[in-house]
C-alpha cells in the first residue's frame, strides 16, 4: 500500500479544508430541520430500548425442559452471539419481574423474512418464573423483552479454534447454540466437544437436537456424561480433570456454562490442569438459593427480616425485606420497579446508592467497579442486606 504526500503544508492544513466544507454544508442547508438521524436508527436495532415478542411455538426439550420460540412483533430480530441472553420482562401479580435466559437458538436464525430467537427452560429449579413459563405462556401471547446481553461468546480475535465446553443442566443451552452455528457454516473453522453432565439419560435436555447436529457435522462432537445411571454405556459420574483431559487436543480454549457447584469443580480441575485465565470462559455464575453458604456470609442473619427505605427521587418508601432474598428481590415483591437484567452482578442495570446501614455482596457475582464500591454503590440483584438500609435507587 503506498500513501501519496502532497506536501507538508497541504498535509496539515486537512483539518482547515475539512472546517471549510462543514461550514459550507452548513450554509447550504434546507432551514428545514432533518430529523432523521441514521446512527440512531442504527443503534436502536443493534439494541433497542424495549421490544414486544410473540410466542410462535413451544417444543419439549426433555420432561422437565421445554423450548419457547419467539418471533419480533415488528419484524426485527437484533443481532446476537452464540452464549448471550434476552431479559424478559414478566407482570406476575402486583409484581415487575425479570429474568434472563440464555439464547439456545443459533444467529443464522434470526436473520431474514421471519428471523427468530429460542430459548429452553427447565423446570423443577428453585425460582418462581420457570414453572410462570410453563403454566402461563403459550402460542400467540406476547411478551416485553430486550436483548442482547452479555459477553458470553465465542470471539476469534481471543479464542482457540478448538473449543471444549463443559455444561451442567440447562447450562447446554449457549453451546446447543454454537454447535448449531457450526454446523450450518456460520463459524467457520471452529471444533467444538461438549462435555455435558447431567442425572439420568431420560432427561437430558436438548438430547435429540444435540444428537442430529453431531451426526450432521463432523466438527461438532457430544460427550454426555451422566452421575446417576449405573447402566449407561458412555463416561459417568462427573466431569473431572481426567475427562477434561482425556477431550482436550492442542490449543484449547474451555468454555463453562452450569451450576455454582458445578463451576467450583470445574474451575479447580482447570487449575490443577494450569489453564490460563486467558483459555477459560463462563458464563454467569447463578448465585445460590441459600445465600447463607456463600464464604462470608454472617450465619444466622439468613432467618431475619429487616427495613429497606427505598428513596425515588424525592419519594421515599419503607418495605420489609427477608435477609434471605436479595435486595432487588425484594424491592420486586413490594411492586417498586427496579432494572434488572443479569440478575448476577454483571450488567450493572440495577446499580444503586447504599445511603446507610450493611449489605453482603455475593463473592461470585460482584461486578462493581472499585471506585463504586469506595462511593458506596452496589448491584442490587447479587446484594443482601445485613440491617435496615436506606438506598436510592434509579427511576424507572
Amino acid at each position: 500500500m503506498s500513501i501519496k504526500v502532497e506536501g507538508f503544508f497541504k498535509d496539515i492544513g486537512g483539518a482547515s479544508r475539512v472546517t471549510k466544507a462543514r461550514e459550507d454544508v452548513i450554509a447550504n442547508a434546507s432551514p428545514v430541520p432533518d430529523p432523521k438521524d441514521p446512527i440512531r436508527e442504527l443503534a436502536d436495532k443493534l439494541h433497542p430500548a424495549a421490544m414486544k415478542v410473540k410466542c410462535v411455538d413451544i417444543r419439549e426439550a426433555s420432561p422437565s425442559a421445554r423450548t419457547f420460540r419467539f418471533e419480533s412483533c415488528d419484524g426485527h430480530v437484533p443481532v446476537f452471539q452464540c452464549g448471550q441472553y434476552v431479559n424478559f420482562r414478566l407482570k406476575i401479580g402486583e409484581s415487575v419481574l425479570s429474568r434472563p435466559y440464555t439464547l439456545c437458538s443459533a444467529p443464522y436464525e434470526a436473520r431474514g423474512e421471519h428471523g427468530f430467537f429460542e430459548v429452553t427452560i427447565r423446570r423443577n429449579v428453585p425460582y418462581l418464573v420457570p414453572d410462570y413459563f410453563f403454566d402461563h405462556v403459550h402460542v400467540g401471547d406476547e411478551l416485553d423483552a430486550n436483548l442482547p446481553f452479555g459477553t458470553f461468546y465465542y470471539e476469534p480475535m481471543r479464542d482457540s479454534k478448538t473449543v471444549v465446553a463443559l455444561a451442567g443442566g440447562s447450562g447446554i443451552t449457549p453451546f446447543h447454540g454454537m454447535a448449531k452455528e457450526i454446523a450450518y457454516g456460520k463459524l467457520k473453522g471452529v471444533k467444538l466437544t461438549i462435555l455435558y453432565g447431567s442425572v439420568k439419560a431420560n432427561d437430558i435436555v436438548l438430547k435429540k437436537e444435540l444428537d442430529e447436529l453431531e451426526a450432521a457435522c463432523s466438527d461438532v462432537k457430544v460427550v454426555h456424561v451422566l452421575s446417576d445411571e449405573p447402566d449407561w454405556l458412555g463416561e459417568k459420574g462427573f466431569i473431572t480433570r481426567e475427562l477434561i483431559e482425556k477431550y482436550s487436543e492442542g490449543d484449547v480454549t474451555y468454555m463453562f456454562c452450569g451450576p455454582l457447584p458445578m463451576f467450583r469443580f470445574v474451575k479447580k480441575a482447570l487449575d490443577e490442569m494450569g489453564i490460563t485465565a486467558r483459555r477459560f470462559r463462563h458464563d454467569v455464575v447463578n448465585n445460590p438459593a441459600d445465600i447463607s453458604i456463600l464464604p462470608g456470609y454472617p450465619k444466622g442473619t439468613e432467618t431475619k427480616t429487616f427495613h429497606i427505605t427505598v428513596v425515588r427521587g424525592i419519594h421515599e418508601d419503607v418495605i420489609e425485606a427477608k435477609a434471605s432474598e436479595s435486595v432487588a428481590v425484594a424491592l420486586e415483591r413490594a411492586g417498586i420497579a427496579i432494572d434488572t437484567h443479569c440478575r448476577n452482578g454483571e450488567c450493572g442495570f440495577c446499580r444503586s446508592h447504599l445511603l446507610s446501614g450493611e449489605i453482603f455482596v455475593s463473592t461470585i457475582g460482584d461486578g462493581r467497579r472499585k471506585m463504586d464500591k469506595e462511593m458506596g454503590w452496589f448491584h442490587a440483584c447479587s446484594s443482601w442486606p445485613l440491617s435496615d438500609l436506606k438506598i436510592k435507587i434509579p427511576i424507572m
